[in-house]
């Protein structure tokens, strides 16, 4: 029970990072953005769903994102609205991103090498773990630095491959 209690404690903590990171953003509004950048052309609902909030909620944040210059719709596609980042929300994304990891990376500054990599490896036993779907894998790694943690390097995506390989042989 301790440990689930710390680990709570430091959910909670990573949680009051990212909000100070996002400034004058709200949570849905950053995982919007962040979203965006690394899925560039997706539709409101293609974005709610990765960010895990309602559709009607996404569209709200989108367009007041859109209002504030930081993304814009792209030519219609039939019924759909491909969305992009504009030039200032590329930025916003970006000093976005390196705020929350710069966060993060004060918080580990106690830790020796030796300690931060044991504690990856913990992690990333524990988040392959808990992965069930690459819908799960999107909507959990909506915040994260997808340049930096690709392919095996990444747990969660690492394992919902293995799940969609599995899936295949299944079959």
């Amino acid at each position: 029970m301790l440990l689930a209690s710390k680990l709570g404690a430091l959910g909670v903590l990573l949680s009051d990072v990212g909000e100070r990171a996002a400034v004058d953003l709200s949570l849905s509004a950053a995982a919007l953005l962040l979203t965006l950048r690394f899925h560039p052309g997706a539709t409101a609902t293609e974005l709610a769903g990765i960010a895990g909030i309602a559709q009607p909620t996404a569209v709200r944040v989108l367009e007041g994102l859109g209002r504030r210059g930081l993304i814009a719709r792209q030519r219609r596609s039939g019924r759909t609205a491909p969305l992009a980042l504009t030039s200032a929300g590329k930025t916003r994304a970006q000093l976005l991103l390196t705020a929350r990891l710069r966060a993060i990376g004060r918080l580990l500054s106690d830790l020796s090498q030796e300690e931060r990599a044991s504690l990856e490896r913990m992690l990333d036993k524990v988040l392959a773990a808990a992965t069930t779907s690459r819908a799960f894998a999107r909507t959990t790694c909506r915040l994260c630095d997808h340049g930096g943690c690709r392919g095996p390097r990444c747990p969660i995506g690492a394992r919902a491959t293995e799940l969609e390989r599995a899936a295949g042989n299944a079959m």
